[in-house]
């Protein structure tokens, strides 16, 4: 069924004209149809019961991106005693008989909150490829740019009133997640570490010198324009909508929600000392602002050599800033309005090459993710501890991961967009994780 392009416009972060629960319910509201609130009561919720706070979806996702392939050994899959294990040791979990790598003692503490998919398979064991895939949910495919699933988000759910871009990576590594076939404006706001100031948003003359220039630009505008008549196509090149929203950015409150600089330390100390840290803290912050999607990204978990060392400096980096998140979005009530991702592009193998490295290994890795009003303190899969088995028990494809996401969001993902050399390509053509589902 088709709506109306106006309430397109209104409802939808994107530019498709599909209707969604959530544009039906909003336009019936704006119509005064008092005698839908039943109904709106009831389609809040699927027939899965999803949703969390009695209906209430959740609206935002943070990836926090593990890059370069976290060993799963030495992260949420540890198998102590094993052979595969190399001596690497478990520790207990708030929830009985789930265990964690030595190091995460704080996430430890709080995995009623986090589930772990112990079995997500790919076939991409390239770190480009991979990433690709894990990012986008397709494999790689020479003939179309896929959206990274921060992109799908800000396209698909309602529009916000924001000011600064609904769609950020942090710290963003080699392969920043983009909007592919949505069009560039869909691509993640890239910035740095939280404690140094966001670059290109200060301007650099008077406020009079700098309105002389606007007044100047819209000269030319107008000139540019008036050349080509009815052939400027200017909802294509989105050039004077981009400006418009960099100036309202640049003079907006809301950038104060990427500084962490000035926060008391009793707030920014228990994420850790470091960028990756930061990069968590202001990631509540963006999601309490109201963005949408937020990636944070730590870097160094490529371990061909050395893992054991290798893999427990990243995880003392990344245990005090994940289980921190996680106590921070809860304490602000924001938890179950967000849905958090934590894991690389793949696992690492389970046995040792001579370097005392583990390679590259997407036969059954290991993800994490809480709220959303997701089952947490659950574990989905099993991988095999002797190693010998590439197959693990209920496997998860990366786009089955994707479709859950999807879902608890309230996207379809079985909606077909249409890209810009007409062909049609769902949202997500993965199977949703039942499991995880309350």
């Amino acid at each position: 069924m088709k709506s109306p392009s106006s309430l397109s416009a209104d409802f939808s972060c994107g530019t498709h004209d599909h209707w969604s629960r959530r544009t039906l319910l909003k336009s019936a509201g704006l119509s005064g149809l008092a005698w839908l609130t039943p109904l709106a009561e009831i389609l809040a919720l699927d027939a899965e019961g999803t949703g969390a706070r009695k209906g209430k979806r959740p609206r935002s996702v943070i990836l926090l991106w593990l890059d370069g392939g976290p060993s799963q050994l030495d992260t949420f899959d540890p198998h102590p005693g094993k052979k595969i294990a190399f001596g690497a040791k478990a520790i207990d979990t708030a929830v009985p008989g789930i265990q964690l790598a030595a190091g995460l003692d704080r996430t430890a503490e709080v995995m009623q909150d986090i589930s772990l998919i112990r079995s997500v398979v790919s076939k991409e064991g390239d770190h480009e490829r991979a990433m690709y895939n894990i990012k986008t949910g397709y494999r790689p495919d020479p003939t179309v740019t896929h959206p990274a699933i921060g992109s799908i988000i800000c396209h698909e759910m309602p529009k916000t009133d924001l000011e600064i871009p609904n769609h950020v990576s942090i710290l963003p590594g080699r392969f920043p997640s983009r909007g592919g076939f949505l069009g560039a404006q869909f691509d993640a706001f890239q910035v740095n570490d939280p404690n140094q100031p966001i670059p290109d948003v200060t301007s650099s003359v008077t406020a009079e010198r700098e309105q002389e220039r606007i007044d100047s630009l819209k000269i030319l505008e107008n000139s540019f324009s008036a050349g080509r008549g009815k052939n400027l196509d200017r909802d294509t090149t989105l050039h004077l909508a981009s400006i418009e929203n960099a100036r309202k950015m640049m003079t907006s409150d809301q950038l104060k929600a990427f500084d962490v600089s000035d926060t008391p330390k009793s707030e920014s100390d228990p994420y850790g000392d470091s960028s990756f840290g930061r990069g968590c803290h202001a990631a509540v912050r963006l999601i309490e602002a109201g963005v949408r999607c937020v990636e944070v990204t730590l870097t160094g978990w490529d371990s061909h050599a050395n893992n054991a060392e290798s893999q427990a400096a990243r995880v003392a980096t990344l245990d005090p800033a994940f289980a921190s998140l996680i106590s921070d979005l809860k304490a602000r009530d924001l938890l179950d309005d967000t849905i958090v991702l934590c894991g690389g592009e793949f696992g690492r193998t389970p046995l040792l090459n001579p370097v005392a490295g583990r390679d590259h290994w997407p036969h059954g890795f290991s993800m994490a993710i809480a709220g959303g009003g997701l089952v947490g303190g659950k574990v989905i899969g099993s991988t095999d501890p002797e190693g010998e088995k590439e197959e693990p028990e209920r496997p998860a494809r990366v786009e089955d991961v994707h479709a859950t996401v999807q879902h608890v969001l309230g996207i379809d993902s079985s909606y077909e967009v249409m890209t810009p050399a007409n062909r049609p390509i769902a949202l997500s053509e993965g199977k949703v994780i039942k499991e995880l589902l309350s």
